[in-house]
């Protein structure tokens, strides 16, 4: 089974010369690389310079496809994923500013391979926070109800119903069924809000596997590194803190028996832990009535 990589790409040639050296090394056959469109005049150059390099590429298969207009990253994923999965059962996904160790590669296509027909996991991935890894992995990968956005892989039977509803329809649907949209981590119902006014997809697919009581397997430790904390990060650049890792280890070795998919039970309050629910949802009552004496106190200035 042929298992491509998709790359999306928009300006940074520094940090992308360093992602596709690591994706070389990884001996990865088959790139799809998205190239999203100039948001203004100034960035046009960059665009075109990273365009120029990808077609350059000679050692392996490379699809580039060129967006007209600007996507933003949000939008982007989602129709490149969705476009790819269209031809492939299954893809791995990276961006421009993600670099991972030897061996990623076919540990990542090891596990999409051995997971394909088990319903209940809908993604892999190569990244591990450390500070929300259960205590009781060793040398192995586990399952976790929290998905991951980067260096992660899914299925076209997982991806399906992605694109048919938000983040905060999906939330509605969790609390129909009676579960609680912060179950793993007060972050996301926030997220969930703000994902079309940010354009960001990876709340989405969080929810995606929330709402299905789908699992992602993780790697013992983190395989991949986050090289993209500058100014022109999209996303990241605010949360440099909970992307460092600190120095990868080598890649674990692929399991010779991989986990029944059955979700560690650490995981869902490792996030609750890590990602506290905002002081405003848990003490609403009191928040109201600050607000209220703030008002009163402005008022009678």
């Amino acid at each position: 089974m042929i298992i491509p990589v998709i790359l999306f790409v928009y300006k940074r040639l520094d940090v992308l010369e360093r992602t596709l050296a690591c994706l070389q090394e990884n001996r990865v056959r088959k790139l799809i690389v998205y190239s999203d469109g100039a948001k203004n005049e100034q960035d046009s150059p960059a665009v075109q310079a990273v365009r120029r390099y990808i077609e350059e590429i000679d050692w392996c298969e490379v699809e580039l496809v060129v967006r007209p207009a600007n996507f933003g990253l949000g939008r982007n994923i989602l129709a490149g994923v969705s476009e790819t999965l269209e031809r492939f059962e299954a893809v791995l996904v990276w961006e421009d500013d993600l670099i991972c160790v030897p061996g990623t590669y076919a540990y990542l296509c090891a596990a999409l391979e051995r997971y394909q027909n088990d319903l209940g996991v809908m993604s892999v991935t190569g990244w591990t926070n450390r500070h929300v890894t259960p205590s009781n992995v060793k040398g192995l990968p586990y399952f976790d109800g929290r998905s991951e956005s980067l260096v992660w892989g899914t299925w076209r039977r997982a991806w399906q119903g992605m694109m048919g509803e938000t983040a905060l329809e999906k939330v509605e649907k969790m609390r129909q069924g009676g579960l609680d949209p912060s179950c793993y981590g007060g972050d996301l119902p926030a997220m969930a809000k703000c994902e079309v006014a940010r354009n960001i997809w990876a709340v989405r697919f969080l929810y995606h596997h929330l709402a299905s009581k789908g699992l992602c397997l993780r790697p013992p430790w983190s395989m991949v590194e986050h090289i993209g904390f500058d100014a022109r990060a999209t996303n990241a650049n605010s949360n440099k803190i909970w992307f460092v890792n600190g120095e990868l280890s080598p890649c674990p070795p692929i399991p010779d028996v991989w986990p029944e998919p059955v979700e560690n039970p650490e995981c869902s309050a490792l996030w609750r832990k890590m990602c506290p629910r905002p002081w405003s949802d848990r003490f609403p009552r009191t928040v109201r009535i600050i607000k209220r004496v703030l008002k009163l106190v402005t008022a009678s200035r």
